[in-house]
């Protein structure tokens, strides 16, 4: 089957129930507003992933479905080619989302009351499902370092551990929205600060296949053996592939207790087996989606390089942080001197763009924008350019 790539046509997504293009109104946004903050793609996934998904269509038969040896060999085979990460059929525990799984590991691995830590500004969903399950929110602050990178303050990292009396971590890698993908010398540091603490680890994953040309994607359980009796990793095609609404995610547990304890929050939440269509798409997603994702790899690293020209060119003011990894670029807006409320009207009414404003990030993110740029050139440019109309505004 012979597969055609086409990512510069854009496709419209308006009436198709798209959270990203038909719920502005319902949550109080202009309505004519262009989104690009939602963190899927605006483009058809594999034909080869469509096939599969098609026959079972015809199949007509949608009952209760369960995984065997062929997902599990897909599933496997992926993170190995990729990620030359090994695992075993009975570490797996399919789940309807990562989200889900930080919450059913928040549940498993701490009592109410008790600190869970995070790394902000980080993906908003981290804080959420520790407040939601009645636990509290620590923050070791990323730092933003001369060299415009973010980086990890160990010494903070371990003094919230022993404070807060840290007994879980949720750990975003490669991370959203500031697009770290974190070296193995820092990944050793986080090991052996979690290990000395007797600290488990959730490690969301999830961006592992969107890497930039010169970085390297490594899972944590391949940084140091030990950190595998401590580690849950969280992977998903939903955002490799675009199949974040077919609802389905793998997660890794090596240590028994760990799969058991987390097994249990999951069949006290009234989950069973995953969606059929989940499990098919993702199924055929690692069997035959390489060329694909390959293709979209180097589509959305030419939209990061068109980006990068359009803010030196025609938007100083506004800054990259340089990403390596993810599709979720972090702009700093710091320099324009706005409130948090005057940036957010300013990038809603002025530029008419619907963007993750930094804040939901966290305080750490406060001035910054996350903005989606996997999305046709043509939507890109029209979002760069009412960014800049808006900026400019400023000066009259």
């Amino acid at each position: 089957m012979k597969e055609s790539f086409d990512f510069d046509t854009p496709i419209d997504r308006k009436n198709t129930d798209c959270l990203k293009f038909d719920f502005a109104l319902r949550r109080g946004k202009p309505e004519d507003i262009l989104p690009l903050w939602v963190a899927d793609m605006d483009f058809k996934t594999s034909d080869k992933i469509l096939y599969a998904l098609k026959k079972r269509v015809e199949h007509g038969i949608f009952g209760y479905t369960e995984t065997g040896e062929k997902y599990f060999d897909a599933l496997s085979g992926w993170l190995k080619r990729q990620h030359n990460m090994e695992i075993k059929p009975n570490w797996l525990i399919k789940t309807p989302g990562v989200v889900f799984a930080l919450a059913m590991a928040v549940k498993a691995y701490t009592e109410r009351g008790d600190s869970v830590l995070i790394q902000q500004p980080v993906y908003y969903p981290f804080t959420e499902v520790i407040s939601d399950n009645d636990r509290i929110s620590v923050s070791n602050d990323l730092v933003l370092g001369d060299d415009g990178k973010y980086h990890i303050d160990f010494d903070d990292f371990e003094r919230k551990i022993k404070e807060n009396n840290i007994k879980l971590f949720l750990f975003c890698s490669p991370h959203n929205p500031v697009g770290r993908v974190w070296t193995e010398e820092e990944l050793k540091r986080i090991v052996e600060i979690c290990i000395n603490n007797d600290v488990i680890v959730v490690s969301d994953e999830i961006h592992e296949d969107f890497t930039f040309y010169g970085y390297r994607h490594i899972p944590l359980v391949n940084a140091d053996e030990r950190i595998r009796q401590y580690c849950i990793t969280c992977t998903s095609p939903a955002k490799t592939f675009n199949l974040a609404g077919l609802q389905i995610s793998n997660i890794i547990i090596e240590n028994s207790k760990l799969r058991k304890a987390f097994k249990k929050e999951v069949a006290a939440a009234g989950y069973s087996q995953a969606n059929t269509m989940g499990i098919i798409g993702c199924e055929a997603a690692y069997n035959f989606g390489e060329q694909w994702h390959n293709e979209v790899k180097k589509y959305i690293s030419s939209n990061l390089d068109f980006l990068r020209d359009y803010l030196k060119d025609e938007l100083p003011s506004v800054k990259l942080i340089e990403p390596e990894g993810t599709y979720l670029i972090w702009l700093d807006f710091r320099e324009l001197g706005l409130s948090e409320k005057e940036l957010e009207n300013l990038m809603l009414y002025k530029a008419r763009l619907w963007l993750d404003s930094g804040a939901i990030f966290g305080k750490a993110g406060e001035g910054f924008e996350r903005i989606n740029i996997a999305t046709s050139r043509a939507v890109l440019k029209e979002a760069l350019e009412r960014i800049k109309k808006a900026v400019d505004s400023l000066k009259k």
